[in-house]
């Protein structure tokens, strides 16, 4: 069997060919960003294997997927409005790196079993596994209820962003002309996910932080007998 390192190097170099192919032959673009999406993310779930983690550590990563799933099919009837950014953020702040992109692209991938699966579905996951790897990153900056929202309020608008460039490669004609009219025609969309996003993190995000930094600690706590 091989080892969780040589799975995601190797992934990783198949994310990298199927990206030159992109390149290389743009009409073939569709198939190829796919392949590379799924390659990426066997790359990125090979990763995580590789780090620690317990049941209760696994079990808490699914409930906050599953917890940001449900937002998603529940607020499915408000174009652009979800609680999934908020969520991964809050989780790769709290939790780590590891477990802000398995949340973001866990609830990716299962909230589309109740909207619908398509080749958008890889993208959608690694772009909210980047949201989470963000959070983490971020964590020691966005301690304040202002600073927090506005940084989900600009990832909601890179997230949107991310799957426009996503949806001109597949759909459109690599022209400029077609990503700014692809990039116009979901503005508004982009802005209620942006706008969404403040509202929720501003309303909820540093308590739900705390709550889970709280969880954290007690997940890692170690008794020793003197």
């Amino acid at each position: 069997m091989p080892s969780a390192r040589t799975v995601a190097l190797a992934a990783a170099g198949a994310a990298f060919a199927a990206g030159v192919w992109t390149a290389v032959d743009p009409s073939d673009s569709g198939l190829s960003l796919l392949l590379a999406a799924c390659a990426l993310i066997v790359a990125a779930a090979a990763w995580l294997e590789t780090g620690p983690g317990s049941a209760k550590e696994l079990a808490l990563m699914a409930t906050l997927a599953a917890v940001a799933a449900a937002g998603r099919v529940l607020f499915a009837a408000v174009p652009g409005v979800q609680p999934v950014t908020v969520i991964v953020v809050v989780a790769g702040a709290a939790l780590g790196m590891r477990a802000g992109i398995a949340v973001g692209a866990t609830a990716a991938l299962v909230s589309n079993f109740f909207l619908g699966q398509g080749p958008w579905t890889p993208w959608q996951m690694l772009a909210w596994g980047a949201c989470g790897a963000a959070g983490a990153l971020a964590a020691p900056f966005i301690r304040g209820r202002l600073s927090f929202a506005l940084f989900c309020c600009v990832l909601g608008f890179g997230f949107s962003a991310f799957m426009d460039v996503w949806n001109w490669l597949t759909f459109f004609p690599h022209t400029w002309q077609a990503l700014a009219a692809t990039w116009a025609r979901g503005l508004w969309f982009d802005a209620a996910h942006a706008a969404g996003n403040f509202v929720i993190a501003f309303a909820a995000g540093p308590e739900l932080r705390r709550m889970l930094e709280r969880y954290g600690r007690r997940l890692h706590t170690e008794v020793v007998w003197v």
